[in-house]
């Protein structure tokens, strides 16, 4: 087995295990939905970050059946992962019944559709197929990043992680790794828009790692902690 098809299969099973992370995302919003009341189960639940997040899989989704040849190591996982992520973003509308969280899930019910439809004529479209992804590649890779400083900024100001579920930041991070791995191999001609995508996910996954462990031993995050569950309703 060549590099390519070794860290392609690697990077097939972190992103499975990392869906892993998103089932568990999605469980702990369910299990707060039987105790917890309507607007509060999906507390502390970034819909920026989450949108990015549904982006990021996406883009790889159409990256992976737009280049040469169909990479079906990149395009089936990622297509699963969208679809996970899709439900998490129906669960926060379901919950908080916004007008934000409504146009974010037309949004996503809208590129999943068009989506599905350039997976059928992907050969016809790959050269625009492909410039389109890279480009949402790199606006997703800055969307990230300010999605997640998002994420961050909730979790200093509050104190307290709430919704947020670590094993998924866990193993997103894990598929991350393997995804620079995977890029490489395909050289950086071909792999560069997927390395500079993981490496900023990647970064930031280390960030909210940190935040959990920051929660339970921090002085300030405990002040913090107090005054946002003490605050007026």
């Amino acid at each position: 087995m060549g590099a390519y098809n070794f860290f392609g299969t690697v990077n097939t099973l972190f992103i499975f295990i990392s869906l892993f992370g998103v089932l568990s995302q999605l469980r702990l919003i369910w299990r707060r939905k039987q105790h917890i009341p309507n607007g509060v189960a999906t507390e502390l639940l970034s819909i920026n970050q989450f949108t990015v997040s549904y982006l990021a899989y996406f883009s790889f989704f159409i990256y992976g059946y737009s280049i040469e040849p169909f990479n079906h190591y990149i395009v089936w996982p990622r297509l699963v992962a969208t679809l996970l992520v899709g439900a998490i973003l129906y669960e926060i509308w379901l919950d908080r019944k916004t007008k934000s969280s409504f146009y974010v899930l037309l949004g996503a019910l809208l590129f999943l559709f068009f989506g599905i439809v350039g997976l059928f004529f992907g050969e016809t479209f790959s050269d625009e197929g492909r410039y389109v992804s890279t480009t949402l590649i790199l606006i997703t890779s800055l969307l990230i990043a300010q999605g997640y400083y998002h994420q961050i900024k909730l979790i200093l100001q509050s104190g307290s992680t709430g919704a947020v579920d670590l094993k998924m930041s866990q193993f997103i991070f894990m598929m991350d790794i393997s995804t620079i791995a995977f890029a490489l191999t395909m050289g950086l001609e071909i792999g560069w828009p997927l390395m500079v995508l993981a490496i900023t996910s990647g970064i930031t996954k280390i960030v909210i790692m940190y935040l959990f462990r920051w929660v339970q031993f921090n002085p300030q995050a405990l002040s913090r902690r107090e005054e946002y569950n003490n605050r007026p309703s």
